[in-house]
Parts: structure tokens; C-alpha cells; sequence
């Protein structure tokens, strides 16, 4: 877009008390945020849930002369916009009704055609919890997934430098302007991601550092990303903001089990509890459930064995497959009472012996 659109984005974007959602209602009925702020406020208020206190200040003029002065910000720093609607916009974001109008970017970040994973958790990380990260980490880089989190203390930045060290890319989401860094005692790190990555915010240089800003973060982080894993949490966190945050987009979500006297796994255990992630105990349970494939794999054809011994639990998923041709990964769970991560490794085990294959989308067949 020319620069004197993205002035308009900009203007848009930072009124208050209009959100992306809002924002995006509005450009969705007027055609461009230009179009939105030359609108007259009778015709706007006509529009199905804007009332008059939502576009209160939106005619003021210094939202486009702050934006004007963002722009020149953009411009001496090299950071690079990405508009909504644009094909550089993040495309699983794009489907975020939420997500941010405009999103800045600095950095070599290129993740057209890539898995993308996001990895969260406590900032108070475990040596097990750092130990689990960076095999998790380790194990995936064959599969070139793009790593995001918030650059943060703890797990964030354990799996951040994990990605660097095995030449992944990385992507820091900051809950600040690309004018700072916080922590500040990151700032080290920061050349190293910007070589393999480099990082989003949707706020501005002018914006207030502000704690609350991590729970809007934390949209971007779940929004990027296919799946979303949870290292360690307190019974209360912000990793648990971004799992419920990824569950609302039907994203995956995988929490890593621990012991129940373990306070930094009080907030994993209930995500698995209350059925809102997949228990992950295997890094490879990631590509086995996101049915990821290496390129350079050639999988010889898997000859069914002749009879082939079943246990019984097995038995019944291969009856329930067998009537019902294919079904989701979910759905066999339900129908066969069997919890998600048993199945999983039953499905797994069935697989081996050449009864069954998994299918794009967590699907499974009977071969």
C-alpha cells in the first residue's frame, strides 16, 4: 500500500476504543480506512454494533498527524508493515478476526510455506521444563518449523536460542514498540534472531509500556501459529491466556504433563485434565498428531501383516475404523471412550503393525 493509505491504517488503528475486530467492521463497510475516516458519523452509526461512544474521538485530526509521525518512525528504522488484507500478512493470522490491521515487523522474517509452532510457559522454567524444550526443539528441526513466543524470561527465550541453535526460525512477538526491548537483559539476543527471523508487535513506538499489553500479545503468539505448546505454567499465567487464546481459533494445543506436587505443572496438568490440550510426553507425538511428513522421506509401502495379534483396545478402534471408513482423531476418542492421549499411542502402535495410517487433518483409516 502507498504510503498515504497506510497513514489512514495508522490512523485507524490507533483511536481508542476502536479494536482490530471494530476496525475491521468498518473497513469491511466502507472500503478502506480512508473511506472510514471521510465517512459521515450518521452513516457510520448506522452500521450493526457501532454506537456513538465506540467511534467517539475517530474524526479527530491528530490520529492522522500522530500517524504521519509513526510513519517517518517506520521509514528511519527499516521496519517493515504488513496491512490485513495484503498476501505478506501472516496467512494463518488473516483468519484471526482479531488479529491486528496493521502488524510491524523487523528483521528477515520469512514464513511463506512453513510449519509454524508456537512454545509458551512459565517464566520461572524448570531445569526439566528447559531440558524438555530444547530436546522438543532438537527433535522437530528436520521438520523446519518456525518457532514463536514472546521473548520473554524462561521458556520463551529457552526456546528462542533452542531455534537459533539448530538454524530455525524465530519469531519474538513483543508486547512493546520496536523502539525497546524488554527485558532489556535480552537485548543480547536480539542480532541472533533478527539473522533467523526477527519480530512482530502491533504496537507503536508512542505506546505506553504496559503489563496488560502481554494478554494482547498473546493473540499474535496463538494467531501465527498451527499449534501451540505449553512447557510448564502455575495454575494462573499468561501461557494459559494464549492456550485458551489458540483453542478459541480451533487451534492445537499440546501441554507437557508433571507431577502433581510440581507448582510450575499445576496449569499443564488442568489443560490436559479439562480436555483443552493433547498430553505431550514425546516431542515426535508433534509431527505424529500435526501428520507433518520430511520431505525427504520415502516411506516404503507398509504391507498389512496377516494376522496381525491386536490388543483389545485396539481391536475396537480397528472395528470403529473399519465400519466407518475414516474418521477424525477426536471422534475415534469419543466413540471408543478412550482418552485423546491413549489413543494416540495406540493409533501409533496400530500404524506400526500396518493396520491403519493417519490422514491429513487428523484423520485415521483402516489400510
Amino acid at each position: 500500500m502507498t504510503d498515504q493509505q497506510l497513514i489512514y491504517a495508522l490512523a485507524l488503528q490507533h483511536v481508542p476504543k476502536i479494536g482490530s475486530t471494530t476496525a475491521k467492521k468498518l473497513i469491511n463497510h466502507c472500503g478502506s480506512p480512508e473511506a472510514v475516516l471521510k465517512e459521515k458519523k450518521s452513516k457510520l452509526l448506522k452500521i450493526d454494533g457501532i454506537g456513538t461512544i465506540t467511534i467517539e474521538g475517530l474524526f479527530d485530526k491528530i490520529h492522522l498527524e500522530d500517524a504521519e509521525n509513526e510513519l517517518r518512525f517506520i521509514k528511519d528504522n527499516n521496519i517493515v508493515t504488513h496491512y490485513f488484507t495484503e498476501d505478506t500478512y501472516p496467512e494463518k493470522l488473516q483468519h484471526c478476526i482479531d488479529g491486528p490491521i496493521v502488524l510491524f515487523q523487523s528483521g528477515n522474517i520469512n514464513i511463506k510455506k512453513h510449519r509454524i509452532i508456537s512454545i509458551v510457559g512459565t517464566r520461572k522454567i524448570t531445569t526439566s521444563g528447559i531440558a524438555f524444550c530444547e530436546k522438543l526443539v532438537e527433535t522437530l528441526s528436520p521438520y523446519n518449523p518456525v518457532i514463536v513466543s514472546g521473548f520473554a524470561y524462561g521458556t520463551d527465550i529457552t526456546a528462542q536460542r533452542a531455534a537459533v541453535k539448530h538454524n530455525l526460525q524465530t519469531i519474538g512477538c513483543l508486547a512493546h514498540g520496536l523502539n525497546q526491548i524488554y527485558p532489556k537483559v535480552h537485548k543480547k539476543y536480539m542480532a541472533d534472531i533478527e539473522n533467523h527471523g526477527g519480530f512482530y508487535t502491533d504496537f507503536w513506538s508512542t505506546d505506553p509500556f504496559d503489563r496488560n499489553n502481554f494478554l494482547k500479545r498473546n493473540r499474535i503468539i496463538a494467531g501465527l501459529s498451527e499449534a501451540t505448546i505449553v512447557i510448564e505454567s502455575a495454575e494462573k499465567g499468561g501461557s494459559l491466556v494464549t492456550a485458551d487464546i489458540a483453542n478459541s481459533y480451533n487451534r492445537d494445543v499440546f501441554a507437557v504433563p508433571g507431577r502433581t506436587t510440581d507448582s510450575q505443572s499445576v496449569g499443564c496438568n488442568n489443560l490436559i485434565k479439562f480436555q483443552k490440550a493433547h498430553l505431550l510426553s514425546n516431542p515426535l507425538d508433534i509431527p505424529y498428531l500435526l501428520n507433518w511428513e520430511l520431505e525427504s522421506d520415502k516411506k516404503p509401502i507398509v504391507q498389512k501383516q496377516l494376522f496381525v495379534e491386536l490388543e483389545p483396545d485396539e481391536k475396537i478402534i480397528y472395528t470403529f475404523l473399519k465400519e466407518n471408513n475414516k474418521e477424525l482423531l477426536d471422534v475415534i476418542a469419543i466413540q471408543c471412550e478412550m482418552p485423546t492421549y491413549k489413543l494416540a499411542g495406540l493409533l501409533l502402535n496400530m500404524e506400526l503393525k500396518g493396520v491403519v495410517r493417519p490422514l491429513p487433518g487428523k484423520l485415521f483409516e483402516v489400510i
